[in-house]
C-alpha cells in the first residue's frame, strides 16, 4: 500500500485564502492535521475484470450485476423515454441502490464560533484519494455492518434521538443520471457537551470550511450537500456586508433581503408547470438488454465511447471498516460544467434555475443549475448557456473550482463548477424551463427533500465561500 503525495500538502497550504476567519495558529493546525492525515493514508485502488470481482455476481436471467449478500447495491438497466431534451428515447446501466443513508454533520460553538467535526476520508473512486467528508458518511448497509467491519464513529449523534439538536434533517437526493432513486438523510446536529476529535478528524470552522470549498478537490460531494441545507440564519455571519453591487447583492440573495424578482408562490407554480409540460418514463430493464452497450469481462461501456462505463476496482485503504474489498464503479467520459448564471436584478442576485428531468430522480424533474452537462456528450451542439459561462471575462468569474463528485460509486468523476455573474445585456426574460429565484428562495426549499438537485445543492455551498 503507498501512501498519498506530500504535494498534496503543499498545494494546500498555498492555496489557503489569505482572509481566512481562522486565526494563524488554527489556520496551522488545520494544516498539520492535514498533512498527518495524508501522510498516514494508505491506499491502493487497482483496476479488475467486472467477472473477477469478489463477492459481486452477475445475475444469471438478468445480467444484473449485484453484491451476493442483496445489500449495498446494484447495476441494472433502464430504458428512458421522454418528451424532454433533444433526445426522445435512450437506455442505459444505471445505479440501483434503494437504502437510504445518512450524511451527518455534528456541530459545536466553541466561544460562539460554530465549528464542524468532518473526517479526512478516503474512497476508491476519489482521483486525490483523501477529501474532506462530514462526520458520519455511511449507507445503510455500511452502519449495519451487513461487511462485519468495524462499526461507524459518531452514528449514534445521528440515530438516537436526544443526542443533540437537530437543525436538519431530510432526504435529498443524488445524481438522477446515475442513480436510481437514490436518497440520503441530510443532517446536521448541534452538541452542546466536548465530543473528542478521534483519529482523522478535526474541529473546523464552518466560516473555514465554506472557505475551503474554493480549493479545487478538497471538500467532497456529501459535505457540500449538508452545507447547501443549512439554513443561512441558522449561525449568523458576524462580520459587516462587505462593499460592492455584486458582494452585497449576494448577501441580499442569500439572507432573504430585498425583493425577488418571483415570490415562493411563482417560483412553486413554475416548478410544478415545467414537471406537467413533459413527460418521463423509466422502466428497470435487464442489463444485458440494453441497446448501444456493450459487454466484455473487463467493463461495460457505451458503443459510441461517450457517456460513461463501468469497472471494476479492488480497494486497499487503511483505517476503514473494512481493510479490503471490490466493487463496480461508474466511470464518467470527460469533466462536466456545472454553472449558475447570477443576475443583480433591483439590487439583489438571483441565480438562474432549470428546472430538469433526470431518469434516476424520484419525481422525475428537480432544479438544477443553469448549465450541467459533460459537453464531450453533445455532438449535436452544445446545451443552451454553455458558451456562455465558458466564455465568461475573468471580471464576471465569480468562482471557479474543479470539484469530485461521489468517490464511494464514481471513478474520478470531477466537474467545473462555476459561478458566472451575468452582462447588463443578459436578459430577464428567459425560455420556459428556466427561473430567476434568490440563494435564499433555494435554501427554503432545501428544507423538503426532492426540489433541488444534488449538483445545484454543491453550487450554492460554493455561494457560500464567495
Amino acid at each position: 500500500m503507498v501512501s498519498l503525495p506530500a504535494g498534496q500538502v503543499s498545494g494546500l497550504a498555498r492555496a489557503l485564502p489569505p482572509e481566512s476567519y481562522l486565526s494563524d495558529v488554527a489556520g496551522a493546525e488545520f494544516i498539520d492535521w492535514f498533512a498527518r492525515c495524508s501522510a498516514a493514508a494508505q491506499c491502493r485502488v487497482t483496476r479488475a475484470p467486472l467477472t473477477e470481482l469478489r463477492q459481486w455476481r452477475f445475475d444469471a436471467d438478468t445480467g444484473n450485476l449485484a453484491h451476493e449478500s442483496g445489500a449495498f447495491f446494484a447495476v441494472e438497466g433502464l430504458r428512458v423515454r421522454t418528451s424532454y431534451g433533444p433526445v426522445p428515447e435512450w437506455s442505459q446501466p444505471i445505479i440501483n441502490q434503494p437504502e437510504i443513508g445518512i450524511l451527518g454533520m455534528l456541530v459545536k460553538e466553541v466561544d460562539g464560533v460554530p465549528h464542524c467535526l468532518v473526517q479526512a476520508k478516503i474512497e476508491p473512486g476519489n482521483h486525490n484519494r483523501i477529501q474532506l467528508s462530514p462526520t458520519v458518511q455511511a449507507t445503510r448497509s455500511n452502519y449495519t455492518r451487513i461487511h462485519q467491519g468495524r462499526s461507524t464513529r459518531y452514528l449514534e449523534f445521528f440515530t438516537k434521538a436526544g443526542a443533540g439538536r437537530t437543525l436538519v434533517d431530510v432526504l435529498q437526493s443524488e445524481q438522477g443520471a446515475w442513480f436510481l432513486r437514490k436518497r440520503n438523510r441530510n443532517m446536521v446536529v448541534q452538541v452542546a457537551e466536548d465530543v473528542p476529535a478521534a483519529k482523522g478528524y478535526h474541529w473546523l470552522p464552518l466560516t473555514e470550511l465554506r472557505r475551503l470549498l474554493r480549493i479545487d478537490g478538497l471538500v467532497n460531494m456529501d459535505t457540500r450537500t449538508v452545507l447547501a441545507c443549512l439554513p443561512a440564519d441558522t449561525f449568523p455571519a458576524s462580520r459587516p456586508v462587505p462593499v460592492g453591487d455584486v458582494a452585497a447583492a449576494l448577501v441580499l440573495s442569500s439572507t432573504g433581503q430585498g425583493t425577488s424578482l418571483n415570490d415562493m408562490g411563482a417560483v412553486l407554480r413554475w416548478f410544478t408547470e415545467a414537471k406537467s409540460r413533459h413527460q418521463l418514463t423509466a422502466h428497470r430493464t435487464p442489463l444485458r438488454d440494453l441497446p448501444g452497450w456493450r459487454g466484455t469481462p473487463e467493463q461495460i461501456t457505451h458503443e459510441d465511447g461517450r457517456h460513461f462505463s463501468i469497472i471494476g476496482v479492488t480497494a486497499q485503504v487503511g483505517d476503514r471498516e473494512v481493510a479490503e474489498w471490490d466493487q463496480p464503479l461508474l466511470f464518467p467520459k470527460g469533466r462536466g460544467v456545472v454553472a449558475f448564471v447570477i443576475k443583480v436584478i433591483e439590487g439583489v442576485a438571483h441565480l438562474l434555475v432549470h428546472a430538469r428531468f433526470q431518469p434516476g430522480l424520484l419525481d422525475g424533474m428537480e432544479m438544477g443549475p443553469t448549465v450541467q452537462c459533460v459537453p464531450e456528450n453533445y455532438p449535436q451542439g452544445p446545451p443552451r448557456f454553455l458558451d456562455y459561462v465558458l466564455t465568461a471575462s475573468r471580471e464576471r468569474l465569480l468562482y471557479s473550482a474543479v470539484l469530485a463528485e461521489e468517490g464511494g460509486r464514481f471513478y474520478h468523476s470531477q466537474n467545473s463548477y462555476l459561478l458566472v455573474e451575468a452582462d447588463d445585456d443578459f436578459p430577464v426574460a428567459v425560455p420556459d424551463d428556466y427561473c430567476w429565484v434568490t440563494a435564499h428562495q433555494l435554501t427554503r426549499l432545501l428544507r423538503h427533500g426532492y426540489y433541488v438537485n444534488v449538483e445545484a445543492r454543491s453550487l450554492l455551498a460554493c455561494l457560500q465561500s464567495w
